[in-house]
């Protein structure tokens, strides 16, 4: 496996002390915000330089019902080969539902969400890692993901889910310790536990970050300094097996370069003062090391089919603003089997895919939506985890369009937030800041005519000669003729 050894994730804001840093072997990159054709010239000199870059992909979606959208698959591909990574990552979320499996309309969360670790989920989730792995030129490693909620009736720790989606598609493994701490304070499960249930020797490489504990909650915020409990799951994986790569991650509250290199040198300290131990199987029982050009041959532990049964189920009907989608009225339980030993085709992941679209779009459309929660669900972390979304959401926004806060002055956060509490956003984040800016116009905001005159030619230099969609399009009119334009 490559070794990659002490790396740092690249972002423009600290691009300049990234060049600085010694001993950075290697950088991670979020995939989407990067252009094949255009690389920043600060990361391009790092390539000439001979530093390794990683795309970490962030909107595959791996986790969802749906299968993996062509389109971003390609996108991702075509960045590794642009980059001449080694490797490609996502992570085991998902990020969008809705849409045709459901009959309701597409919704965006614009963040991981953790998917139920259950058969049906399992099913799917490997059905997608195939895809993705079919499409993408390199080898791709799937990571763990931080959560504020867990789904009701679930089927398996996270550690055996993991074990299992190795053995059954060789995917490779990016663990993220600050997720496993995070998953500790919000969940109660042990790292340690999860750890020993790995299959260590298909780690790829390894996530530190930091985050903060409010009112019991701990936020992977990646805005502050890595803590100690977080150095201590790293230094409980190191005893483990020796990670081929160990990278920082950072992406608000950017310290100085010095605060960073002492960072990474916690890291490195934490990795060198590991006992020294040869690798231990986790209870995925794998055979052998991940081979470098395919998957792993792992042996299955179940020797049967399994019956895959719905964890979570809904009352009433999923809705967003207007429509609502299929319903169930009580738990929809699997009758499609499905056996470790072999691969589970689509006609067999079908009766799955539905059912999990279902139970996603209902936790989503209670994030994003307004809608009331779904059976089994914690309501007040379900509360947490609904306003982390939406201030993320303005956050993102104010970034991808800053005009916007520019305009608004201090009205710019609250009335994003009342805009996105019963609107999900469908589109990415650049047409959320088109939709919330005529979302104001048409309701004659805001009440400075100056700046209501400021908005409108803002949302129109970027409205293109096309109008927009029908109900944009009707909101737009109406914003029109509340500042008297025809």
């Amino acid at each position: 496996m490559e070794h990659l050894g002490t790396g740092i994730g690249w972002r423009p804001e600290i691009a300049d002390g990234v060049a600085e840093l010694p001993g950075v072997d290697w950088v991670e990159v979020v995939a989407e915000n990067i252009c094949p054709g255009h690389l920043p010239p600060a990361l391009q000199a790092l390539r000439e330089r001979g530093t390794t870059v990683v795309p970490h992909g962030v909107s595959l979606g791996l986790g969802g019902a749906e299968r993996p959208d062509p389109a971003r698959l390609a996108a991702l591909a075509e960045r590794a080969e642009a980059l001449g990574a080694p490797l490609v990552t996502e992570h085991i979320a998902f990020v969008r539902a809705g849409g045709p499996l459901t009959a309701s309309p597409a919704m965006e969360a614009g963040h991981l969400l953790p998917v139920p670790r259950t058969r049906d989920a399992l099913d799917v989730l490997c059905e997608n890692v195939r895809i993705a792995q079919d499409a993408l030129p390199v080898p791709l490693a799937v990571e763990n993901i931080a959560a504020l909620i867990a789904w009701p009736d679930e089927e398996m720790t996270e550690g055996r889910f993991l074990a299992e989606l190795v053995e059954r598609t060789g995917v490779r493994l990016l663990i993220d310790v600050a997720n496993l701490h995070t998953n500790r304070v919000n969940r109660n499960e042990d790292p340690a536990t999860a750890l020993d249930e790995l299959p260590v020797e298909a780690i790829a490489y390894v996530h530190v970050a930091g985050g903060i504990e409010r009112d019991g909650v701990w936020h992977d915020t990646h805005a502050h300094p890595v803590t100690r409990p977080v150095l201590d799951v790293l230094a409980e994986l190191c005893a483990r097996t020796t990670p081929p790569g160990v990278l920082l991650e950072r992406d608000e509250n950017f310290p100085a370069t010095g605060e960073l290199a002492a960072e990474l040198d916690m890291i490195r300290a934490v990795v060198k003062d590991a006992p020294a131990v040869p690798v231990r199987r986790g209870s995925g029982t794998a055979t052998g090391p991940v081979p470098e050009g395919g998957p792993a041959t792992y042996p299955a532990t179940a020797t049967g089919p399994t019956t895959a049964t719905a964890p979570a189920t809904t009352t009433g009907p999923v809705t967003t603003t207007a429509t609502a989608p299929a319903t169930t009225t009580g738990p929809v339980t699997a009758t499609a089997t499905a056996t470790a030993t072999g691969p589970v085709t689509a006609t067999a992941t079908a009766p799955a895919r539905q059912r999990l679209a279902v139970a996603q779009a209902a936790l989503l459309s209670a994030l994003v939506a307004g809608t009331p929660a779904p059976e089994g669900f914690d309501r007040r972390r379900l509360l947490v985890q609904s306003r982390a979304l939406a201030d993320k959401r303005a956050s993102v926004v104010a970034k991808v369009a800053p005009e916007l806060p520019g305009i608004l002055g201090a009205d710019y956060r609250p009335g994003f937030l009342g805009y996105a509490r019963h609107r999900p956003m469908k589109g990415g984040y650049r047409q959320d800041a088109m939709d919330f800016a005529v979302h104001l116009l048409a309701r004659n905001r805001p009440a400075d005519p100056d700046a209501r005159q400021q908005l409108t030619q803002w949302w129109r230099d970027r409205s293109g000669p096309k109008p927009p969609g029908r109900p944009a399009n009707r909101l737009a009119r109406a914003a029109r003729l509340a500042l008297g334009r025809r």
